[in-house]
């Protein structure tokens, strides 16, 4: 889609699939969660809102959870993830999930090697659980490029827009960018599995991948979707030597 007409012509017939889709969860009472991973300016907010600027308030929530407090710390690590699962009808998006300990948490020492190799261990029975009580899973990792992200952190700095999506970690996205990737690689071959599955995006043309994000989450819904592109979608598991190393 090179055009901006063509582009928001798809995004708006993807939005009404999205709208019926939802109508339908919400009359059988089915139960959604999307998790949206990836480094620091991957395009995670944008593909939120693009998703769901039309679905149903009452029964949309995008969860972006805070630094844990101590008492967060000193419970099970789920069980503040818990907390936001969805009831009948609902969808909820994870913008970072319970992920942060795959990721952020041991590149930037915010975890113990224990913890997280626990966490790599624990996860896929966690995820287990929620697809065996019923709840759609949907897991999606927004790859970028090291040349992209730099030039869209460096924007935000200049834009007053985007204040709130400064953070003191932006600096170390590219500084520890081999250990992200390496956490990354770790993450998809020990957490892709049969009932929670990772999709990897590419994202380095931001519309692209935001079209495909829909096409993917209304696919993940049971609804009759136009197939994503193989060449922005990759099954987590055929992704080692593909994505941004």
């Amino acid at each position: 889609m090179a055009r901006d007409d063509d582009y928001d012509a798809e995004l708006e017939r993807l939005q009404i699939l999205v709208v019926d889709a939802q109508h339908e969860m919400i009359e059988a009472g089915r139960r959604a969660v999307i998790v949206f991973e990836g480094r620091d300016a991957a395009g995670k907010d944008g593909a939120i809102k693009r998703l769901t600027e039309f679905m149903a308030p009452r029964q949309t929530r995008v969860v972006a959870l805070p630094k844990p407090s101590e008492r967060d710390l000193s419970q099970w690590y789920f069980q503040r993830y818990v907390a936001h699962l969805p009831a009948a009808g609902e969808t909820v998006l994870f913008n970072r999930s319970w992920y942060n300990r795959a990721g952020v948490e041991p590149v930037m020492g915010f975890c113990t090697a224990e913890q997280h190799e626990k966490f790599l261990v624990d996860a896929p029975l966690f995820e287990r659980a929620l697809v065996d009580d019923g709840i759609i899973l949907i897991k999606l990792w927004m790859d970028i490029s090291r040349k992209e992200q730099a030039a869209r952190l460096a924007a935000r700095v200049e834009d007053p827009l985007k204040r709130f999506k400064v953070s003191p970690l932006d600096a170390e996205a590219q500084v520890r960018w081999e250990a992200y990737s390496a956490a990354r690689d770790r993450m998809l071959a020990t957490t892709h599995t049969i009932a929670a599955p990772w999709t990897v995006i590419k994202t380095d043309r931001k519309k692209v991948a935001r079209l495909n994000v829909i096409r993917l989450v209304l696919r993940g819904l049971g609804a009759r979707a136009p197939a994503p592109d193989r060449a922005v979608c990759i099954p987590g598991d055929k992704a080692a030597g593909r994505l941004n190393a």
